[in-house]
Formats: C-alpha cells, structure tokens, sequence
C-alpha cells in the first residue's frame, strides 16, 4: 500500500532584538529578550498586529512560536493568531531568562490560566521548553542567585538518580499540563512539553518523561549527531519530533547580521539547513528567529537574503519535493546504545549535579561518534561548546560596538573563516539509551554499545542481536559480573559476532567497524525504503547535496 504524503507544519518564532512585540509593545523592551545578559533595546519600529499578521501569512506560517512575556496579557494575541486562523506554540525562554522562576529552580512555567486560555483557542499546539537540557546542567547561565537547576536539585544523587529526577520532575509537569486541559474542559486536546535543545544529551530522558523532541540544528551541533541522537529518542519513545533551524551561531560573515552571531550562519548555510531538516520528515519545522528574515521600516517589512530563503524554501521548495515518509520511519544499519549521562564534553555537572564528574566511561560515547564519522567528529565531546572551538562571533563582538547593529552588509573577520560546516558523515546510525528494547532495535547491521550503564534488557538484547546475525560490539565494562565466561570473550556467537572492548578507539575496533561506514564523504539516513543520502556541497561542508533514493524490500 502507498503510504500518504508527509508534510511537516512550518513555523516561525516571533522578534528578539530587531522590533517590539507587536502586541506587548514597550514591555518587550524592559525584559531581557536573548542570553547575552543585557537587555537589548529594539533597532526596528514596532509593527502594528494585523501588518505583523500579514508578514507571517507571507512567509508561510502555519504556526507561530511565542516566548511568553511574564505578566503580560496575551488575550489579543491569542485571539489575533486564532482569527488568522495559524496554530500557537507557547514558549518560556523570556521567563527562564528574566524569572519569576519556579521555586528552587531556574525555570519559568506558562502560568495555568495563560495555558487553559490558549487551549480554548484550539490553536494551541504545545508548550516549547528552551533548551531544559542545558539549563540543567548549567543552572548558572541566567540566575544568579544560587544553583537552581531547570528541573530541581540534585545534588548528592548518584548519576542514576540523578537521571532518574529529572525524568520525574519532568513527567510531572507533563502531567500537570494535562489535568490543567482537563479540568478546562480541554481534555481532547493535546497541548505536549516540546524539549528544544541545543545539546544533544538528555533527549532520551526527556522524551522517556513525556516530551517532544525539538533538536536545534545550525547552532554549535554536529549535525548529524545531534539529529541521529533526537531521531532515536523520538523513535524509542514514540514522541514527536520537531525541528528548530536556529540562526544564532558561532560565525560571522558578510551577510546581514542583527547581533554578534545573529545570524551566525550564511545564507547558504541556512538554505541547505532547511533542506536538511526537511527530509528528516519532522511533524515540525520552525526558525528562529523572523527577525533576521525581515526588516520592519515603519511603512512594511523587507524581506533579508534569509527572508527570500525562507520564502522559498516554504512556497517553493517543500511543495515541489513531497514526502512519502517522517521521522518515525528512521530504520538504521548502525545503531549506538548509551546511557544518557547528561555529558557533552563539559565532564561536570551531570544531570545538574555538582557532585559528578563523567568518567572515561561516560565519555566512551564520544569515541563512537568519532569512529564512525571516519574521524570528522571530535573524540572529545559532541557539540562545539568543548575545547578545540573559538567562534568567530567574539571577534564581532569585540570590534563592533551594539550601537552600529544592524550590519547591513555583515562583518568580515580577520581570519574570513567560518567554524560551523552541516557535513559530517555517518552511515544511516541511530542513537538509543540503555533501557532500548530487543523489539525497538529491530535488524540493524551493527551494534555499538557504551556509556556508563546498560538495563539488563538491553544486554539480554544485544544477546539475541548477535545471536541473530549482527555485529555487536561490547564495552568492557558494561558486562554484568555474573555473565557467562563465554561473554567475556570475542568471537563468534550465532549468526553474529560478538566484541568486547576496552576502548572503542582500538586498532582492532577499527578493522571490525570499517565494512559498515558506508560510502565515504556521504551522510545517509533511511526512513523506511528511502533512503536520504546528503554530501558536502563545498570544500567545508558549508552546504549540502541531496540524493533521495529507494530500496527493494
């Protein structure tokens, strides 16, 4: 049977820097808007609502992304985007950033009458949490006041019951959202958490608590990391993936540039980013932020060379390459188990906590990724927020005072070198946790297994993997003490192989590894009988090639 066309919804996140909210007005300006510690005042006259209204219906919006302004009334804004008749998804960045925060944490919830009101639109979609992950972990980066991490304390937890309280803290507020839909009398309604991260750690246990998966792509990721992991997530856990093209980032270039690493990615970058995230089929796909796509001048908007991407990329684009399948459908020839430890190469504070540092096994998960992307990803952490890594936003930031931005024309470093490529090479992975089941890891080729710990129905199921004709290859450490002598040792087992290692990096690692890494300098997922299959369209792997094919089943 044919399966229906999959189109993912399109969405926008509403000004941080360029204009006023168009319905607050001067009360977006008192607040801090971004990260960068200091409010930072509007550089673009405020548009009226319905002029705003038409903007989104130009450039596509099907659903309009709102970080909540603490105190504010929403009402109008609400019934204005219900009436264009576009969907809402509240966010709480502003809230994280300025307070009031939920006690003993860093975190902002939207408060339950703004929640109720919102779902009696209909059009409320769900809530976006901005990056929990890495407020968790880094519960310093907006309060000041003491260490509150987003989920709450846990300090003095191990590592297990650390992970094991942010999955409740977590689900408890999922569930608190749904009983306040319910006695609304909303109870139909599906209004989910949305985990949008910027690290690739604790999707797996977010996504375990109740949460959508919302992977930022351009940022500071590795691409195909950051999606391979989010993909797994979604997939074990049956939650729906969105995805953020996100265009704050570490470059900075010639293009133009609202703030030091706004955009910080080229208009090249950005096309082929969408692109991207498109044929991974998410259920969503939205930017941030619309102002680096328009100007307002006072008399209407002007579209950015983002703008005109954008544009193109949803009028154009989307409709002319339809999709016959979505995220759901990821079916690996590699997959890689590891237990979510909350560690992207910081090696501190995992899950929060002050107490833990990640060992070298936490850490093995790196050495994974950099054996099979053929060396592209660092052996040392998986983002660009580790050592190895200066952005060239900070020159920007240091040459060129806030009051000359915007820069019509961008800024050309010193070096004219970006840090940030799409293009890093992997042969159709996934990435699950340590309580994935036998069923959910199907018939992959190949089997990695690292991180701290495994479920015993993880390693009964890698068992009957290698039993069954794959290739498993084992830490050492993951063995259960009582496990079989026969366990202990490499060889074959079955239909399969089996290998157990100290350190995936060994020479021999490398040899059993190296008949699976696919087609070199080609990064492909499978999604069903489709195959995606991205190369490096320059020298840096700035831009991607596409090749979209189909295998006999």
């Amino acid at each position: 049977m044919k399966r229906a066309a999959h189109r993912p919804k399109l969405g926008v996140q509403g000004p941080v820097v360029a204009w006023q909210d168009p319905w607050a007005g001067e009360a977006s300006d008192r607040i801090m808007r971004t990260g960068t510690g200091s409010v930072c005042p509007s550089q673009d006259p405020k548009p009226e609502p319905e002029r705003f209204l038409n903007a989104l219906r130009d450039l596509q919006t099907e659903f309009y992304v709102h970080h909540v302004i603490p105190g504010a009334d929403h009402s109008t804004l609400l019934r204005d985007i219900a009436n264009a008749e576009m969907d809402i998804c509240l966010g709480n960045e502003y809230g994280n950033i300025n307070g009031p925060w939920v006690e003993g944490t860093n975190r902002y919830d939207v408060p339950d009458n703004l929640v109720a009101e919102a779902g009696r639109t209909g059009r409320c979609i769900g809530l976006l949490y901005d990056e929990p992950e890495h407020l968790q972990i880094n519960a310093g980066q907006y309060r000041k006041d003491g260490w509150f991490p987003h989920w709450g304390p846990t300090d003095g937890m191990s590592l297990d019951a650390s992970r094991r309280e942010v999955e409740r803290a977590a689900a408890a507020r999922a569930g608190h959202v749904r009983r306040v839909l319910e006695e609304a009398g909303l109870e139909r309604l599906s209004a989910p958490l949305i985990s949008e991260q910027v690290f690739p750690v604790m999707f797996h246990t977010l996504a375990r608590a109740g949460m959508d998966v919302c992977p930022k792509i351009m940022k500071e990721s590795f691409q195909s990391l950051q999606l391979c992991t989010a993909l797994g997530a979604a997939k074990q856990y049956g939650r729906s993936m969105w995805i953020c093209a996100d265009l704050w980032g570490p470059d900075a270039g010639t293009w133009f540039t609202r703030f030091p690493g706004f955009p910080g990615h080229s208009p090249e970058e950005f096309d082929s980013a969408l692109k991207m995230g498109y044929w991974m089929g998410p259920s969503h796909l939205f930017v941030e932020n619309i102002d680096v796509l328009l100007r307002s001048t006072g008399r209407g908007f002007e579209k950015t060379e983002f703008g005109e991407i954008w544009t193109e990329f949803a009028r154009k684009y989307v409709p002319e390459h339809p999709l016959t399948w979505d995220y759901s459908q990821a079916d690996p020839d590699i997959v890689i188990i590891h237990s979510d430890d909350s560690n992207y190469g910081q090696n501190k504070n995992l899950f929060g906590n002050r107490n833990l540092e990640a060992d070298t096994h936490s850490q093995s998960v790196f050495h994974i990724w950099h054996l099979l992307s053929r060396g592209e990803i660092p052996p040392h952490g998986s983002c660009m927020h580790i050592p190895g890594f200066d952005f060239p936003r900070h020159e920007l930031k240091r040459q060129v005072p806030l009051a000359s931005f915007p820069l019509e024309h961008g800024f050309a470093t010193d070096s004219g070198k970006s840090v940030h490529p799409l293009f890093y090479p992997v042969n159709n992975v996934l990435a699950y946790d340590g309580y994935v089941s036998g069923r959910m890891l199907g018939l992959p080729k190949l089997i990695i297994a690292g991180g701290s710990s495994l479920s015993n129905e993880t390693y009964s199921a890698l068992i009957e993997k290698a039993e069954e004709g794959a290739v498993v290859v084992i830490a050492e450490w993951l063995l259960p003490q009582d496990c079989p002598a026969k366990q202990r040792e490499s060889g074959r087992t079955g239909a399969g192989r089996w290998i157990v290692s100290p350190h995936f990096l060994d020479e021999r690692i490398r040899e059993t590894v190296d008949p699976f890494l696919g087609e070199e300098r080609c990064w492909m997922q499978r999604f069903g009988s489709a195959e995606v299959r991205m190369f490096a369209k320059d020298e840096g792997g700035f831009t991607l090639d596409f090749e979209i094919g189909h295998i006999m089943r």
